[in-house]
């Protein structure tokens, strides 16, 4: 069994010129638009409720908000593998002035474009909402810009809100994407159990790479 055993808040950036060192090199980085739910699969993934803060104010954050988390593989001697979280602020919510909009989405184009130790993208999507405009672009934004070590992941929130017979068709329509319900801790284990097996693989493609 794989899981989180510590997560902390470590600080604030407002662009990638400001983001912190990080030695690991392993940045999660979490995105979804506004209300979908990205505070809440943060704290449901740690177990820990504090750890981000759900805003009653969608799209009232505009810092990139950085977590250490320590995962340990219960199956394999109690391995430790360091990761950091990072929380990008909300996307496509319309109430904030439009210059403000526009320096909030290029510095999250910069980082997304720039940061190079990101190793893992998760888009979150709200599944009762799984084809608007807004998630399509950015998830066109991914692929293009993507590395090739670097993954995306697609997880739908809120599942719990689907019957049975559409959770079905959600996952006939996605069948690569995850889905969760932080309300009631579905498929957060399994969640925690993917991030730390790619950035793991990453990890040891990298070990591989540097001995060649």
């Amino acid at each position: 069994m794989v899981e989180i055993v510590e997560a902390k808040f470590i600080t604030s950036a407002p662009n990638v010129a400001s983001a912190p060192e990080s030695e690991e090199q392993n940045e999660v980085v979490f995105m979804a638009r506004s209300n979908v739910g990205k505070s809440s699969l943060l704290n449901a993934l740690t177990n820990h409720k504090g750890l981000a803060k759900v805003s009653s104010t969608p799209g009232k954050t505009r810092l990139i908000n950085y977590f250490d988390v320590t995962f340990i593989d219960r199956d394999n001697e109690n391995k430790k593998l360091l990761a950091k979280f990072v929380d990008l602020p909300g996307f496509g919510y319309a109430k904030v002035s439009k210059s403000i909009k526009h320096d909030w989405e290029k510095n999250l184009t910069d980082y997304i474009a720039e940061r190079t130790q990101i190793k893992l993208f998760i888009h979150l999507i709200d599944c009762r909402h799984p084809h608007l405009d807004i998630d399509t672009q950015v998830s066109e934004f991914l692929f293009e810009h993507v590395r090739e070590n670097q993954v995306i992941l697609q997880i739908f929130t809120k599942i719990d809100k689907l019957n049975q017979k559409e959770q079905s068709a959600l996952r006939r329509e996605f069948p690569h994407a995850m889905t969760v319900s932080s309300s009631k801790k579905k498929g957060t284990h399994k969640v925690n159990k993917v991030i730390h097996d790619i950035l793991l693989e990453n990890e040891n493609e990298s070990d591989s790479d540097s001995e060649d």
